[in-house]
């Protein structure tokens, strides 16, 4: 048995050799400016829900289309969180930043709201162009009384901004800057649709 001991232990010792390496990974905020904040403030609250989204864009993975029709991710990089859930941190951001809505809360903590913020998520990812990649942003909002469900506005948003090169370092910073524009359009129509519809 003694004899057996250090034959098992090395066998142990090259099993653990060959196991396959973990992918190291890179993690990534999504960047985003700060919204100059607003003086005049509205009486109603807002909830701000996560975009719905399908399976490709409901996870961590940073997505590319490298020429059209192929979907590929970048390799050994992630988002800090799901896809969705990213966008509507940056949503909330903004909308804080904005300062006009002061009763804010989200989908997880379902607090009371007079008016609620949905969307589904319909692009988030980069593509080349002319051997360039550009991040594209697409999203379906709704604006929703909660007590009904009814949808009192919509809108398509869609933002795009060029990488100023391929790296990924570049292409993140592009969705920053596609994420910007967007919730500064989606903020504005919040605020104006929400006050014509109270």
């Amino acid at each position: 048995m003694k004899h057996l001991l250090p034959l098992l232990m090395a066998g142990l010792l090259g099993a653990c050799s060959i196991l396959p390496q973990s992918e190291p990974l890179d993690i990534y905020l999504l960047p985003g400016s700060t919204l100059p904040a607003q003086q005049q403030r509205v009486d109603w609250s807002l909830r701000v829900s996560s975009p719905s989204s399908g399976q490709l864009l409901d996870g961590t993975r940073i997505v590319v289309l490298p020429e059209p029709g192929r979907v590929n991710t970048y390799q050994g990089a992630r988002w800090s969180e799901r896809t969705p859930q990213l966008l509507r941190g940056r949503l909330l951001d903004a909308f804080h930043d904005d300062g006009r809505i002061q009763a804010l809360s989200n989908d997880e903590q379902r607090l009371q709201a007079d008016l609620e913020l949905v969307s589904d998520l319909r692009s988030f990812h980069s593509q080349y162009q002319d051997g360039r990649p550009v991040a594209l942003i697409q999203l379906d909002a709704r604006l929703v009384n909660p007590r009904d469900q009814r949808i009192l506005a919509s809108r398509r948003f869609s933002a795009s901004q060029p990488a100023t090169d391929t790296s990924i370092t570049a292409v993140v910073a592009a969705f920053g800057q596609a994420g910007d524009r967007l919730s500064r359009e989606l903020v504005d129509w919040t605020l104006s649709e929400g006050q014509r519809k109270r």
